[in-house]
C-alpha cells in the first residue's frame, strides 16, 4: 500500500488514482484529522462482495469446509459441474 500526505495526494492525483486503478494499489492518505485509504472500484466491489458473502452462515461454513479439505478430497476442475 502507497502512503502519501494530503498535500501530495492533492498535486497527484490524477497519477495515484490512475495507479490505484491500473495496479489496484490502495493509497493510504494521511492528515491532520487522520488517515483515509483510496481504492479501486473493483477492488471496492470484491470487499462489499465478501463481505456480504461473509455474512451468510451456511455461505461461510462451506467456505470454511473447503479450506480444510485435503486437495485429495477434491475433485478435478475440469468435473465440475456449473
Amino acid at each position: 500500500m502507497l502512503t502519501t500526505t494530503v498535500t501530495n495526494f492533492r498535486k497527484n492525483l490524477f497519477g495515484l488514482l490512475e495507479q490505484t486503478i491500473k495496479f489496484n494499489e490502495p493509497v493510504n492518505v494521511s492528515t491532520k484529522a487522520g488517515n483515509a485509504v483510496v481504492m479501486s472500484e473493483d477492488d471496492y466491489n470484491g470487499l462489499m462482495e465478501t463481505l456480504y458473502l461473509s455474512s451468510i452462515p451456511t455461505v461461510r461454513q462451506t467456505i470454511i469446509d473447503g479450506l480444510h479439505t485435503p486437495p485429495e478430497e477434491c475433485i478435478p476442475e475440469n468435473e465440475v459441474q456449473w
